[in-house]
């Protein structure tokens, strides 16, 4: 069965667009609403399967919507908006996916296609509800760090998992971070990133450099209080004199020690092993 969808935009050129896409990707369009009340009264009145919501709209925007809406009429939900700075916020709130503007035909088929599938696996429409309401309580307690960091490359938004990073190094004002075999640059600096990590997940071992305290297998002694930081995969990275002390205080965590012990001898620490 073809998903059923109202396009909550204010733009009138826009909702046309939207609406022919829609069209040609056998979606049913019951609404095309301006403004947040009006998309609240179509989604109460029509329950459909799919929502395209932009973020900025008169009176009230796409996340007041999602906040005043009924929970029986929380549908999916595809983000369409001219701003990378609410890709965040909108993952948040459950969303399929988050079209940035100007986006093609492809990319906008792209993001069907993943609502399709999300609806195709929904058990019954209070499952995905439940999700939502949960995550929106979950982004509204305190976080000791993000879970998600959101990439801009090539036109597309890219939500990383933190706890997937290996290790993340400076690159003039961008950082590079590395997720296995992938590397993906973030423009902000390497103190910026370090604010948003959890110190107790991710460890600064140099002025270059963050590690991801799950990734190490080792530490090995090179003298002089330098040490040489082994990763899972064999990775090497230098820590330097300048980050001892946060290796110490990392090291007096995991062991209750005030100090290291022995320092020409490789420490191995309690991360698992492959």
């Amino acid at each position: 069965m073809n998903p059923r969808a109202i396009i909550a935009e204010d733009e009138l050129v826009a909702r046309q667009a939207i609406a022919t896409m829609a069209h040609s990707c056998g979606i049913a369009v019951l609404a095309e609403c301006r403004d947040g009340a009006e998309t609240i009264q179509a989604l109460k009145e029509h329950q459909p399967d799919l929502l395209f919501l932009d973020v900025q709209m008169p009176g009230m925007d796409g996340f007041g919507v999602l906040q005043a809406a009924p929970r029986e009429t929380l549908p999916a939900i595809i983000f369409t908006t001219a701003y990378d700075r609410y890709a965040v916020q909108a993952f948040e709130h459950n969303a399929v996916d988050y079209l940035l503007k100007p986006f093609d035909e492809e990319r906008f088929r792209k993001a069907v296609d993943r609502a399709k599938q999300q609806l195709a696996a929904r058990t019954s429409p209070a499952h995905l509800i439940d999700r939502v309401l949960a995550e929106m309580k979950q982004a509204a307690r305190p976080q000791s760090g993000p879970e998600r960091l959101v990439v801009r490359s090539r036109g597309q938004v890219e939500f990383l998992r933190v706890n997937e990073i290996d290790w993340i190094e400076a690159s003039h004002n961008h950082v590079k971070i590395h997720v296995g075999a992938e590397t993906h640059l973030l423009r902000q600096t390497i103190g910026e990133i370090e604010t948003q990590l959890s110190p107790d997940k991710f460890l600064r071992i140099h002025r270059c450099l963050i590690v991801n305290i799950d990734r190490i297998r080792r530490l090995e002694a090179c003298g002089y209080g330098e040490y040489l930081v082994v990763l899972r995969d064999g990775k090497n990275l230098s820590l330097s004199r300048g980050y001892r002390n946060r290796l110490d205080r990392f090291l007096d965590t995991l062991s209750g020690k005030n100090s290291i012990q022995r320092e020409n001898e490789s420490v191995t620490l309690g991360a698992r092993r492959d």
